[in-house]
């Protein structure tokens, strides 16, 4: 059985919806303000959320936004305003679909049923990521590192998470700023970004000083970048670390230059897909 969390703070609205749900085969749970839900949300597990825009203490979207800090689960909004820029802005914010007050139920129903078989089947095709032994089991929250549990701070899970979703990909640090944003109000910081990849690499690699899998790449790039390694790049990089670090120096630019890469090394960036 389906479990629904329904976010909504009108009596009479929440009683047709509960006894729809109900009939139709739902277990239902009710939240009537942002308070309410965010704390069943940390100590219940929902396969749906529907979110009503307007609650007495905030607004669905910040629902929303907590909730896809940690969860793909699907989100439908209910809503009296048909205005566009709420629509855009709560499908842009993560959520799946969107339905404006006064709706038919049997409308709701089967757009629910629509939303969780398409669920069904990406969780069905995404539930794991895998790389150099490390495997992250994203519908359970946990890290196995050659079939051993590694304990992460949230930011350091979602950084690995990021990180292996991208793999061979180099990842800016403004990319990366802007993905462990963390949607209420506060951020990780430049300086503190360092110390999650430091502490994230300590618990992956089997020798964090020479690491072989969460690399920092310097070349052709004007900052300081991340790339989770799935094999070749990682090769390609460790050849020119090696290089430099025998005393081979990079050639001087000319009086020309305008502090770009040469273009063989742009290339090569393209090539590998820096972003």
């Amino acid at each position: 059985m389906h479990r629904i969390l329904l976010i909504e703070d009108d009596l009479s609205l929440i009683d047709g919806l509960e006894f729809s749900l109900q009939k139709n085969g739902f277990e239902v749970n009710v939240a009537r303000t942002v308070k309410e839900a965010l704390a069943q949300l940390v100590t219940q597990k929902y396969d749906l959320l529907l979110l009503d825009l307007t609650l007495p203490d905030g607004s669905g979207f910040e629902i929303c936004r907590k909730a896809r800090q940690t969860s793909n689960v699907p989100i439908i909004f209910l809503t009296a305003s048909d205005e566009e820029v709420n629509v855009v802005m709560g499908l842009d914010m993560g959520g799946d679909d969107y339905i404006t007050k006064p709706f038919k139920l049997n409308e709701l129903i089967s757009r629910i049923n629509a939303l969780l078989r398409r669920a069904g089947i990406s969780k069905a095709l995404h539930t794991e990521l895998e790389s150099n032994g490390i495997t992250v089991r994203l519908d359970e929250n946990r890290v196995l590192k050659d079939g051993f549990e590694i304990e992460l701070t949230v930011v350091e899970y979602r950084l690995l998470c990021l990180l292996m979703q991208n793999p061979n990909n180099v990842l800016t640090r403004a990319v990366l700023l802007d993905k462990l944003w963390d949607g209420s109000g506060s951020f990780v910081d430049d300086n503190t970004l360092s110390v999650y990849v430091r502490r994230l690499r300590s618990k992956i690699e089997d020798d964090p000083e020479n690491p072989k899998y969460l690399l920092t790449a310097r070349a052709f790039i004007p900052r300081t970048s991340t790339i989770f390694s799935s094999g070749s790049t990682a090769a390609v990089f460790q050849r020119i670390s090696r290089a430099s670090a025998s005393g081979s120096r990079s050639p001087k630019p000319s009086s020309k230059s305008t502090g770009a890469p040469s273009p063989s090394a742009a290339n090569w960036a393209r090539g590998r897909n820096f972003i």
